[in-house]
């Protein structure tokens, strides 16, 4: 009988560089050591050659609940650990449910936790008529951070939180340690470009693009990052589009503020020209999909270091929704827990940018930023055995036919992905083998910042 529970080989990928003959030794669910060429004894050992071994992805952004009646936790985490995703954030604006007091949270973490297959955590936000009432209860109720929006999607599911309260909201944040997160577009420039348009008779494509202009976000995270130097508090950007932001971002770090920001990965490969055209309702996200000329200069804020993770604002609207010719009418937002970290290792890759910047913005910066860095984020000793394993192997993207989704469609259909994902472990436990996922639901855990 070996020392160690499992014992797990490849080219173990780390934040720093890759061990190209690498191991990872686990005790209990939790790794004990890393290292190079021999490795040591254990009751399993699971050796996959040249394939890569990579922490678990955190997706920072996920929406399991937007739509009522749709998939829910059940299929978030069963997409999650197909993925290679060990961890989701799960976002506060459930349909006709915002989780805006300690109650609310404490209700979702226990529904959550009879269906989720990996370990998740919880955002939760303030009503807008009742402002920062409620963060310090929600804090003690394991919240990993506060989510408001500048821009009013809906007045109760998903409203505008106004400068004033946002301020009042950052201020008692900064009391307890953990992020304030924004979606960041102007109401009101929004509001004025959506008359214009309309009243230009535009209704395809371009008319999302067109309402929500690059000027409306880079307002936004300004006022964002002017609110989080007035109050201490650390600011966090949920989705920027445009190269503006990063360095907007970029320029307050360097002034000692605590600001970050967050490329979800539609941006990163998506473009209005080619994706938005074709696809209309089913490339529809806030904000829009921009033209290649700033996916090009998001890649080069990422190879710069720019950017602190990236993630999916994964939300998977039934395809009724998602397909009607007039854009403004299709609910925005695209599924992507599957594809996050094919998607993201074949960029890096034609990039010649290194394999472990997938470690950083994947895993070890998204636990920092939710304050759950001792547990999770890194192939290190002391951090749970969270581990997803990719080989190479070529191969078009087609979402419907894994059988991991909750629907059959993605905007990522298609696509040449150079890695495929043939194994995930959570806390030791194997949990996806490359076609199955074997996690059962409930076995996932709240996961509360430390």
């Amino acid at each position: 009988m070996g020392d160690f529970d499992l014992v797990v080989t490849g080219r173990v990928v780390g934040t720093d560089r890759v061990r190209e003959n690498g191991y990872v030794a686990i005790r209990g669910g939790i790794i004990e050591r890393v290292g190079e060429d021999t490795p040591p004894a254990a009751r399993e050992r699971q050796d996959f050659g040249k394939a890569l071994v990579l922490p678990g992805a955190i997706d920072a952004q996920v929406h399991s609940r937007s739509q009522k009646g749709q998939e829910d936790f059940i299929w978030t985490t069963r997409s999650a650990a197909a993925g290679g995703v060990t961890t989701i954030v799960d976002m506060p604006y459930d349909d006709g449910n915002l989780i805006c007091t300690a109650a609310k949270l404490t209700t979702k973490a226990n529904e959550a936790g009879e269906q989720a297959r990996v370990d998740f955590a919880l955002y939760g936000t303030v009503h807008p008529g009742e402002g920062p009432e409620h963060i310090a209860g929600m804090v003690e109720a394991g919240a990993a951070g506060f989510k408001f929006s500048t821009f009013g999607t809906h007045p109760e599911r998903f409203p505008r939180i106004p400068p004033q309260t946002l301020a009042a909201c950052f201020a008692e944040i900064a009391r307890h340690d953990r992020i304030g997160a924004v979606h960041n577009e102007n109401d009101e420039m929004i509001r004025d470009a959506e008359a214009r348009v309309a009243a230009q008779g535009i209704t395809d494509y371009r008319a999302h693009g067109l309402a929500r202009g690059p000027l409306s976000e880079a307002l936004a995270t300004a006022e964002v990052y002017e609110i989080a130097a007035a109050t201490g508090c650390s600011a966090h950007i949920v989705h920027c589009s445009i190269g503006r932001g990063y360095q907007l971002c970029e320029n307050y770090r360097r002034d000692g503020y605590d600001t970050t920001i967050e490329a979800c990965v539609h941006y990163l490969f998506l473009d209005e020209e080619s994706d938005v055209a074709r696809l209309v309702g089913k490339a529809k996200i806030n904000p829009p999909i921009r033209p290649r000329a700033e996916v090009e200069a998001l890649w080069r804020h990422l190879a710069a270091g720019h950017v602190t993770i990236v993630s999916t604002d994964h939300v998977s609207w039934s395809e009724d929704r998602k397909v009607d010719p007039v854009m403004a009418r299709n609910a925005s937002g695209v599924p992507g827990l599957e594809a996050l970290y094919p998607l993201l290792v074949k960029g890096l890759v034609e990039r010649n940018l290194p394999l472990s910047w997938a470690a950083r913005l994947l895993a070890a910066n998204p636990a920092r930023l939710f304050r759950i860095g001792d547990v999770k984020g890194a192939l290190a000793p002391g951090r749970d055995a969270d581990i997803m394993v990719m080989a190479h192997d070529p191969h078009r993207y087609e979402a419907a036919r894994s059988g991991h989704n909750f629907v059959g469609w993605s905007p990522y259909d298609g696509i040449e992905l150079p890695y495929r994902p043939i194994a995930t472990f959570r806390r030791g436990e194997p949990i996806f083998d490359g076609k199955q996922v074997m996690a059962a639901p409930g076995s996932g855990r709240f996961i509360r910042p430390t």
